[in-house]
């Protein structure tokens, strides 16, 4: 029985689409504080590969985990 490691999917904002089958997304998240309770917005940006450019910015996109494309891309565009 083989162990298959679930992709990661995450919903983000393309925030740059200036480079060659590259996007940069941003990723919001809500999250509570541990100790004081309040509720803030993280983000984080990540470059995923999209052959071709399909992708503009202010587009909402899914990408998913994939086997390093490059040296910080490690996100494919669903």
């Amino acid at each position: 029985m083989e162990k298959t490691k679930i992709k990661k999917v995450l919903v983000g904002i393309v925030t740059s689409d200036k480079m060659k089958d590259t996007i940069v997304v941003k990723v919001e998240r809500f999250v509570k504080h541990p100790k004081y309770g309040k509720y803030t917005s993280m983000s984080k940006k990540f470059k995923a590969d999209d052959k071709g450019n399909t992708k503009k910015i202010g587009e909402k996109v899914s990408i998913e985990e994939c086997a390093p494309i490059s040296k910080d891309k490690h996100f494919r565009v669903i």
